[in-house]
């Protein structure tokens, strides 16, 4: 693991003698208010179902398979550390966090046909705008998928342009850049996460369905180690069927957007430092 030193009063605790379990309800209260939309949206991301997935019980939280972060945005105030091995990804959450909102703004839309290395905008910006041309995609596009041509073209009504790169999306990103300042890259994998008490919540590729992402060779014996030592709550996610580590099933969810991907995820789950004790 990596040593970093992390501030006392960057941590989010529940006041003395308060019980966990008021404190994990008015943490999942306060997360409506809270939350962070979607920066970019990502194969296999947790956004959607972050809600359902236990409260974080520190006041630091660490992703070691960061993806888009979606837990990490229902809770941004945290101390949030982003672990990340792919470099396109850990690419755009570098300019993320580093971005100014007029530079958000002043970035130009992308027509259908158009590529993103026309636009004039940096590498990192074109990252950007690429997750935004095909949404839930492993890896950027270079220009506009199929239904986001259809949504700029008025064909689909279900799926309108907003919701694609565009004015609507620059707003968005510009409005929450300053929320996250106080978060911390690390580019490289999971192993190179740091050494603090924290939740983890580990979303790995997940052993059957994870083929489609870019690094998707992973020990599923060493990562389960890992999960065993990590100190302080975890949180891992996996599919029904996955035997790794004693996954129980937990629920189906709404999948990402992608064009490999379902509609439905069969989801399992295995937490340990929860509320409840024990592992589940």
């Amino acid at each position: 693991m990596k040593e970093i030193t992390i501030s006392a009063k960057n941590l989010w605790r529940p006041s003395p003698g308060q019980p966990n379990s008021k404190w994990l309800t008015a943490t999942k209260e306060a997360t409506a208010v809270n939350s962070l939309k979607p920066f970019f949206t990502f194969y296999g991301g947790k956004w959607r179902a972050a809600p359902h997935y236990p409260a974080p019980m520190h006041g630091t939280i660490v992703e070691p398979f960061a993806g888009s972060a979606g837990y990490s945005m229902r809770y941004p105030d945290r101390r949030v550390v982003l672990v990340e091995k792919d470099p396109l990804v850990a690419a755009t959450w570098r300019y993320l966090l580093r971005v100014t909102p007029a530079e958000i703004l002043a970035l130009p839309d992308i027509a259908s046909g158009q590529t993103v290395d026309t636009l004039g905008v940096p590498e990192e910006a074109q990252l950007l705008i690429g997750w935004w041309c095909n949404k839930g995609s492993a890896a950027p596009k270079r220009s506009p998928g199929s239904n986001m041509r259809k949504s700029l073209a008025g064909l689909t009504k279900r799926d309108p342009p907003s919701g694609w790169w565009g004015a609507a999306i620059r707003e968005r990103i510009a409005s929450q850049v300053g929320r996250i300042r106080h978060w911390t890259l690390i580019e490289g994998d999971y192993d190179q996460a740091p050494a603090v008490e924290a939740t983890w919540f580990v979303d790995p590729p997940y052993q059957v369905a994870g083929k489609h992402y870019r690094y998707s060779d992973v020990d599923y014996g060493r990562l389960a180690q890992w999960c065993g030592v990590w100190p302080g709550q975890v949180i891992v996610c996996e599919n029904v069927g996955a035997e790794w580590l004693p996954f129980r099933p937990w629920r189906d969810i709404k999948a990402s957007e992608a064009k490999h991907g379902g509609k439905v995820s069969r989801e399992a789950i295995w937490v340990r430092g929860c509320e409840q004790g024990g592992d589940q």
